[in-house]
């Protein structure tokens, strides 16, 4: 965190896309859907803004906040408990007669009055439903150097099948946006929106105003492809890993790509690190008789059965003669004596009791809710 961008702030958007994934989301958001073992989707892009030094950002949450607030907290684990700027989170204003927003137009007229008070030049728009460790710093200079009114990042990637109906794709000619496509259904690579902008401040308060008095709901439908003649979008492709939640089965996908270190290594690149919330637990303990192989297994486990090609979260158990392949098991998930689990995805405290058998498959993975016991 030895960056310092100052000139620019950061807006987080929680809640988009949560239609993508229904089964996580019933109690959370986008944003707070827990991912390779110990972190939260949320902790990629706010690690890699506190990385690249900004040190003022904003959440915006719409609904079913309350896990994201206590795993944010003050934002101190990103060094972003401060006294000026630091981390914000944002509730929608609602009242009998206003409903909560719908789009990014909506979100962003909600929070004008703190954009006006703030300092800083540019602001950068991102959602969190993409797991990748980004360079903002290079971003912006990358912005700053082109000129550009608006610069738009994306990555040169097959459109998930999840994400048919709600996804962007630009066509890109020279470094500039010719055209953002909504909802493109064209098969092989595309030139996949990662919904990540950078703008002036002075801007998108500007844009976001006049969007909002002509009844205008979403940022790139209504603001940048219906003015791509007039404004300067320029594109950056960022070529990294990514990992995307667009339905149930990419993200188990998602979390099974872990288990491969090379992708470890570029998503958790020591020389940007990716920070959690802290959660003080012992070291994962093998027990005698135990087997586990190709896993990525969290702190706090504990394992006397058999383990192989699977991600735990913290606090999982898998009892004496009990197999797990092939699954995603999430915080404090406890396999009883004698169980067989494959392909299955787990939510927090989930109880399999013993000698049962949860099969599913590799295209359709079983889902067990949140703090239910089978």
């Amino acid at each position: 965190m030895v960056n310092n961008n100052a000139n620019a702030l950061g807006v987080i958007f929680a809640n988009t896309y949560d239609n993508l994934v229904p089964e996580l989301v019933a109690e959370r958001t986008m944003a707070s859907i827990p991912f390779g073992g110990r972190y939260r989707m949320i902790d990629f892009v706010l690690s890699s803004m506190a990385n690249a030094g900004i040190d003022n950002v904003s959440v915006i949450v719409r609904k079913n906040y309350h896990s994201l607030m206590d795993h944010l907290g003050s934002g101190r684990e990103w060094d972003l408990s401060r006294k000026r700027g630091g981390l914000n989170i944002v509730p929608p204003f609602a009242e009998r007669s206003v409903k909560m927003y719908s789009g990014r137009v909506d979100a962003v007229a909600n929070i004008l009055t703190w954009l006006n008070g703030r300092k800083e030049r540019y602001v950068i728009l991102s959602d969190a439903f993409t797991a990748t460790n980004f360079d903002f710093d290079d971003l912006l200079t990358t912005h700053i150097k082109s000129g550009a009114d608006v610069t738009v990042v994306y990555n040169r990637a097959e459109i998930p099948d999840g994400a048919k109906n709600d996804n962007y794709t630009l066509q890109v000619k020279d470094g500039r946006v010719t055209e953002l496509l909504t909802n493109d259904y064209r098969p092989g690579v595309q030139n996949l929106s990662m919904n990540i902008y950078v703008i002036e401040r002075e801007s998108l308060i500007q844009l976001v105003r006049d969007a909002a008095i002509r009844g205008l709901v979403y940022f790139e439908r209504d603001i940048l492809a219906r003015n791509l003649s007039l404004l300067n979008v320029q594109a950056y492709e960022f070529t990294g890993y990514v990992a995307r939640i667009a339905d149930m089965k990419s993200y188990f996908d998602e979390n099974m790509r872990l288990l491969d270190n090379a992708n470890v290594d570029e998503l958790f690149n020591p020389a940007n690190p990716i920070y959690t919330k802290i959660r003080d637990d012992n070291p994962t303990r093998y027990l005698t008789g135990s087997k586990a192989k190709n896993c990525l297994v969290a702190d706090g486990c504990v394992i006397e059965g058999t383990v192989e090609n699977s991600v735990l979260f913290r606090g999982c158990q898998v009892k004496k003669g009990a197999v797990v392949r092939n699954s995603v098991l999430m915080q404090d998930t406890v396999i009883e004596e004698n169980t067989s689990v494959e392909y299955v995805v787990t939510d927090k405290n989930v109880h399999i009791t013993a000698d049962k058998q949860l099969i599913g498959t590799d295209s359709f993975p079983v889902f067990v809710a949140k703090n239910h016991s089978v």
